[in-house]
């Protein structure tokens, strides 16, 4: 067993913890890093988007060997009903930089690979081993952790806790609250693998350029949630996410959704013919800014997914999380120059950091927006998509009716599926949520 002591304890080597771990290490700190999964990333089977900027912010030169699928060209946006789609997107060739702003990529090598940078910059990395407890000095301090290997305290002057959202180490000590239903959404995904070619031409991309659709409406049945869909190169991540506390309020299963967005007539033809090989579970924070819990305190500091660091609204999560395990970093780095104890007054630095740079301040503007879509779930994921589409169609289809009569129609049917009332109140606000 481990007995020396260490400048850092990093729990978690998921995209913010090896952040975190990452900035510690190759500034000279002694860090260890404790992963209860096989390897880095063991839990992590599907795709994601990765944010080139925060990644180059930590290491510049990542583009050299990372694990990357495709540079993203294109965005799609879909509302959905039962068997049609009004979407928008943006595709540009100046996204086909020298330098590409996204990537798809695979979690599962991605992970590993940050893990060998981790261990590259000095750090010495754990798997298979499950911090159980946070061990405090008389004081009350976090002085360590206690895994479940043979042995005792693992010392160390600060412990960053970057165990998920679902961690249940900082709420066991009484650090932070579990997270709440309606802040929390649970997202399932499949893989679905096929030819390079054919990915390329049913999205109509060329090299390595990937495509994206993000789709809303009545495929989560009035539940708030995302479906999705990322372009990898033999492969496509597909999935969809609801809140939790929808889930147990109406008592619908995530497969049966998932089951319908794969077999809606817009999805059906870009992956017919695929190869399931993958399938997972996992939890996302939605709460968004007012979710965020105390992030720092005698001797421990929280960051990504622990932290509720997601922005829902722009769909950000693995950038949040890169960002505040940099900057948690960075912080712990500052305090230990100083030779100033890790105690909470001290490591307030951290939050000082983070609420200076965009995390907080991307946030803080949508702080409103989970409540509205939550307490409006039914009209913003079911009546609006079903009058989007309604409307859409009476626009296209020309039968002999008037065009006047055609959009009189139309303005009747949001007015009797909303009333006049309605229709401001959810625009004014959308509007204050979104501002």
């Amino acid at each position: 067993m481990i007995e020396e002591k260490f400048d850092a304890i990093v729990i978690g080597a998921g995209m913010s913890g090896n952040a975190a771990a990452y900035t510690m290490a190759s500034r000279g700190m002694k860090v260890l890093q404790l992963e209860r999964g096989e390897y880095p990333g063991s839990k992590n089977v599907q795709g994601a988007i990765m944010y080139a900027d925060m990644l180059e912010k930590i290491i510049p030169d990542f583009r050299d060997d990372a694990p990357l699928e495709r540079h993203l060209v294109e965005q799609r946006f879909w509302m959905m009903d039962d068997t049609s789609h009004t979407g928008m997107h943006y595709r540009s060739d100046d996204f086909n930089e020298a330098k590409p702003n996204r990537y798809t990529i695979i979690r599962a090598q991605f992970d590993k690979w940050f893990s060998r940078k981790v261990r590259a910059a000095g750090a010495t990395v754990l798997c298979e081993t499950t911090v159980t407890e946070l061990a405090h000095d008389t004081s009350g301090k976090v002085i360590g952790v206690r895994t479940d290997r043979t042995g005792g305290v693992i010392f160390a002057d600060v412990v960053v806790l970057a165990e998920g959202v679902n961690g249940l180490l900082g709420t066991r000590a009484e650090l932070r609250e579990m997270p709440k239903p309606e802040t929390v959404a649970l997202a399932v995904k499949e893989m679905h693998f096929l030819p390079e070619e054919v990915i390329d031409q049913r999205f109509g991309l060329k090299g390595d350029e990937g495509c994206v659709i993000e789709a809303a409406g009545t495929i989560s049945r009035g539940m708030t949630g995302l479906a999705f869909l990322y372009t990898n190169k033999e492969s496509i991540s597909l999935g969809i996410g609801c809140l939790v506390s929808d889930f147990a309020a109406k008592m619908e299963s995530p497969y049966v959704l998932l089951d319908m967005f794969k077999n809606h007539p817009s999805v059906r033809p870009l992956i017919k013919g695929s190869e399931v090989k993958e399938y997972a579970a996992h939890l996302i924070p939605e709460g968004g800014y007012k979710a965020i819990p105390q992030l720092f305190g005698d001797g421990w500091v929280v960051v990504g997914d622990a932290a509720q660091l997601n922005n829902a609204v722009h769909r950000e999560g693995s950038n949040l999380a890169m960002t505040s395990g940099r900057i948690a970093g960075e912080a712990i780095f500052q305090v230990k120059s100083r030779r100033d104890p890790m105690t909470r007054e001290n490591l307030a630095l951290y939050k000082t950091m983070l609420d200076n740079s965009f995390i907080v301040k991307d946030l803080k503007k949508y702080k409103d927006m989970p409540a509205l879509l939550h307490t409006n779930s039914q009209h913003f994921f079911k009546t609006y998509p079903q009058l989007m589409s309604q409307a859409a169609q009476n626009f296209m289809r020309v039968d002999g009716t008037p065009k006047i009569d055609k959009e009189k129609a139309t303005t009747a049917a949001f007015i009797r599926a909303r009333s006049r009332w309605g229709l401001v109140s959810d625009a004014v606000r959308l509007a204050f949520a979104w501002r």
